[in-house]
């Protein structure tokens, strides 16, 4: 165990500097940008009115203010684990303004999409945990892509997965099982419209998806401000067909959020703690 613990910590770190690398230096171009935007048409304030080239100045420090102060404490936040000068709010900055900002730099330097998604992914589910709020079990919905269904089985689960026949040829049986120990909401989703239904229909404090990098970020910025807990699927079969995921990550990721978990949680937060993922195809990101 700990030979292994010694492989995951440097891809751990890897992924943590990528997301720190990539959030500072789209701040640092909005900030550079936004230093652009007050220099260059300065004189041509003037001829708006004398007291313009003051004013738009005032707006664009505050601008540059806004996005050191964000950067910075959610650096502190990664780095401390808990909230830092109202840093809980960095969340929803960093999916609706960051993330976008972050990809389209990481393409221009060379980093895929998929590797900065997984970093993304990390950096939420830190940003979950460290909010370090407990949810009733009925408030908590897990939300699972279809591909862990057996593409080789004709039940029609997505609207009614009670409709499974628990046959144990693919993932569902076992997180039916812990729909029923846990007392948690369990649903399936074909895709982002289905999905967004469900969580209507649902109105959960908090979602644990399971699904692949993609859809796990696209997920995380069309519920928020929900709090999302994202868990990678494994594809032994490739991308969208019969992919699976740990039964213990799962469990491992309710006892994170459980108001009142159960004695086995205790089990399960040590396996989370010393048995965290090597690659994508670990189910539970830490």
């Amino acid at each position: 165990m700990n030979q292994n613990l010694h492989e995951i910590q440097p891809e751990r770190v890897t992924r943590k500097r990528l997301f720190i690398g990539l959030i500072s230096a789209t701040s640092l171009v909005v900030i550079i940008v936004c230093i652009l935007l007050w220099i260059v048409p300065y004189v041509g304030f003037r001829s708006l009115h004398p007291a313009a080239p003051t004013i738009f100045g005032v707006i664009f420090c505050a601008a540059i203010l806004f996005t050191l102060w964000a950067w910075l404490s959610l650096l502190a936040n990664i780095f401390l684990g808990r909230p830092v000068l109202f840093s809980q709010r960095m969340r929803g900055l960093t999916i609706k303004f960051f993330l976008p900002l972050m990809t389209l730099l990481g393409r221009l330097v060379g980093i895929s999409k998929e590797d900065v998604r997984n970093s993304f992914i990390k950096v939420n589910n830190e940003l979950v945990r460290a909010e370090n709020v407990r949810y009733p079990a009925d408030r908590i919905l897990l939300l699972m892509p279809h591909c862990l269904q057996s593409s080789r089985c004709d039940m029609r689960l997505t609207y009614d997965i009670d409709n499974c026949k628990r046959c144990g040829k693919c993932p569902i049986k076992s997180l039916l099982e812990i729909r029923d120990e846990f007392g948690v909401h369990l649903a399936i989703a074909t895709g982002g419209t289905i999905a967004r239904r469900i969580v209507v229909q649902a109105r959960p404090k908090l979602i644990i998806a399971v699904a692949c990098e993609r859809d796990l970020s696209s997920g995380i910025q069309d519920t928020y401000p929900i709090p999302v807990y994202g868990i990678l699927n494994e594809r032994p079969n490739g991308p969208c067909l019969d992919t699976t995921v740990q039964r213990s990550a799962v469990e491992a990721a309710l006892c994170l959020f459980l108001q009142s978990p159960p004695i086995s949680c205790c089990v399960q937060s040590a396996v989370a703690d010393t048995a965290a993922p090597s690659s994508h195809h670990a189910a539970i990101q830490n």
